[in-house]
């Protein structure tokens, strides 16, 4: 190996939210549908949003 890879960020948190079960429900079959998972999609959310708006603190 080149030692080019991203090392990925170990993911040690969690976030408890609370959304209606048929926005869930909507969102884990759309998910599905798309061959990705709900999770994949929050921090892709997540990661956008703290791009667009702010900076990463690193804490």
């Amino acid at each position: 190996m080149t030692g080019t890879k991203k090392k990925k960020a170990k993911k040690n948190s969690q976030l408890v939210i609370r959304i209606n079960d048929q926005e869930r429900d909507n969102f884990v079959s759309l998910c599905e549908e798309l061959d990705t998972s709900a999770a994949r999609e929050i921090r892709r959310f997540i990661r956008a949003f703290v791009a667009e708006n702010g900076t990463d603190s690193g804490s």
